[in-house]
């Protein structure tokens, strides 16, 4: 038990790997262990697609925002929503899909609950990972050069390999500011995000060598200057019907 809830505890993104391939039993085991997440009313609306054509990777890497990890990882890996063999299924039967919101999130949930038990499978065999949102950077290209049918979208990456680094681990939120019991917490969490704050701060001034000074806080507000990415319209074009 102490060994699973300190792997659990100790997880880090790697980003640079060692130049060691990661071997077929290993992919396996992270591929077996995917398929047994936990799935929405047995649905399993998720697909995966390992990516070793070395063009395609380079692709992908300069749409995920040139990471060069995308790139240089042994295994990257492309997780996708898909309900299109739902939607083949019930046509076996004489029945067509009826696409909604929920649907739509059932797949998601279910490509993200099938990746983190890959991403602990990885990391029980000793191996790194980290997720690549940047995926959705132009989702639009991405399922184009992965030749996605109706009813299917990207949802993120993973690179997998032999970590080449040790990064500190980054510290979390507070338990009070994610766990509450009955109800939502009432009032301002200002104080524990000041606590917070503070920690975070001496984090990324280790890492950085003293060369950042920032918060948790000033980081997230930054987000927002970001402009959003958008792809409700990718997702309709796909068949996915995001309306009850």
């Amino acid at each position: 038990m102490e060994q699973t809830l300190s792997l659990l505890e100790g997880h880090r993104s790697i980003r640079r790997y060692a130049d060691e391939p990661v071997t077929a039993e290993q992919l396996d085991r992270i591929l077996g262990s995917a398929q047994m997440a936990s799935s929405s009313s047995h649905m399993q609306a998720y697909s995966v697609i390992g990516i070793t054509d070395p063009q395609l990777r380079e692709r992908l890497a300069e749409l995920a925002g040139g990471q060069r990890h995308v790139r240089e990882a042994p295994v990257f890996l492309v997780w996708c929503a898909d309900l299109s063999r739902f939607a083949e299924a019930a046509g076996m039967h004489g029945a067509e899909l009826q696409t909604s919101t929920e649907y739509f999130l059932v797949a998601t949930v279910d490509a993200a609950l099938a990746a983190q038990n890959a991403a602990i499978a990885a990391e029980a065999q000793g191996l790194g990972i980290v997720y690549i949102g940047g995926i959705r950077n132009d989702m639009r290209a991405v399922s184009e050069l992965l030749e996605l049918p109706p009813l299917v979208y990207p949802v993120f990456g993973m690179c997998i390999g032999v970590p080449a680094e040790e990064p500190d681990r980054r510290p979390r939120l507070p338990r009070t500011a994610v766990y509450a019991e009955n109800r939502y917490p009432a009032g301002s969490r200002r104080e524990g995000l000041e606590a917070y704050d503070r920690e975070y701060r001496e984090y990324i001034r280790g890492r950085s060598g003293g060369g950042r000074d920032t918060t948790w806080t000033q980081e997230m507000s930054g987000r927002t200057a970001y402009p959003p990415r958008t792809f409700t319209g990718l997702l309709r074009e796909q068949g996915f019907r995001l309306e009850d």
